[in-house]
């Protein structure tokens, strides 16, 4: 118990760290820039600098804070059970920032190595500045949303839908946006559209899909392809998806694996059996 509540109040600390953290990459959205996109390089150099300012700021906080054994980036080969190591993620739904949309996100998240020498997230926090929405989460804690309202904050326990059939459910997907990847994606939208079955959704980030998911908003979210600079996105929005009670998978029934790319399955835990055939193989 007393593990759960300190890893509940770290939580809490690193929120405060993402929320301030925001506020700077919020402003710089807000200001002129640059919003032509070229599949060579999705990014441009706009958003290079807002992640080098995040990265920065964020890890040095972190460190200062509480270093543990560093970085999942500069992580070791090897590694001793219970060693642990911040990952910070640049920001989340890139070309959405660039285009002066509202769903992007920063993330990060706190790895924990296990006797068998596997290491999963055991903190995450995902903060989408301009929807003024915070979620947080914690192994044994349980997981939470903080809102932005007008009489002030407002928080609420994350708790999926109770939706059981995918006739009238809400499903999210994404996509890459190299053509040679988002083939699997697209038929699965098809088959899915023809069945007339549910209510069909793109919007993203990852982070953000996975966290609508756990909060209710969405009752599932798929995406092939996910990579392994998308590690930072998926393992701050996984514990909170796993917290909340929901279901986070690849494809083929197997769990996330932070070294190689994943084909992920988010469900309320409820529809998975029933949308699984809709998953387009090779």
């Amino acid at each position: 118990m007393a593990q759960q509540e300190n890893l509940r109040e770290l939580a809490m600390k690193v929120a405060q760290i993402v929320q301030a953290a925001g506020k700077h990459a919020l402003q710089d959205q807000m200001a002129p820039h640059n919003m032509i996109i070229s599949r060579e390089n999705p990014t441009e150099q706009f958003n290079v600098d807002v992640d080098g300012r995040l990265l920065r700021y964020i890890s040095g906080r972190l460190a200062d804070m509480e270093h543990f054994d560093g970085f999942w980036q500069t992580r070791p080969a090897k590694s001793r059970p219970g060693q642990r190591y911040w990952c910070v993620g640049k920001i989340d739904g890139a070309i959405n920032y660039i285009r002066n949309m509202s769903e992007w996100a920063i993330t990060v998240s706190l790895f924990e190595f296990n006797e068998e020498g596997s290491a999963q997230p055991i903190l995450g926090v995902v903060h989408a500045p301009a929807l003024g929405e915070t979620y947080l989460a914690a192994r044994g804690a349980g997981a939470l949303r903080i809102r932005n309202t007008t009489v002030g904050e407002k928080r609420e326990k994350v708790v999926p839908s109770m939706t059981s059939s995918l006739d009238g459910a809400v499903v999210s997907f994404g996509m890459s946006y190299v053509p040679s990847e988002s083939g699997r994606a697209l038929r699965t939208v098809s088959a899915l559209a023809e069945g007339n079955l549910a209510d069909i959704k793109r919007v993203g980030p990852v982070s953000l899909d996975l966290c609508k998911v756990a909060d209710g908003t969405y009752d599932a979210y798929f995406e092939p392809m996910l990579h392994e600079w998308d590690v930072p996105a998926i393992s701050a929005g996984a514990i909170v998806v796993w917290e909340a009670q929901g279901t986070l998978r690849r494809w083929n029934g197997n769990g996330i694996h932070w070294r190689q790319n994943n084909d992920v399955l988010c469900t309320n835990g409820m529809i998975d059996r029933e949308l699984k055939p809709y998953l387009a193989q090779e």
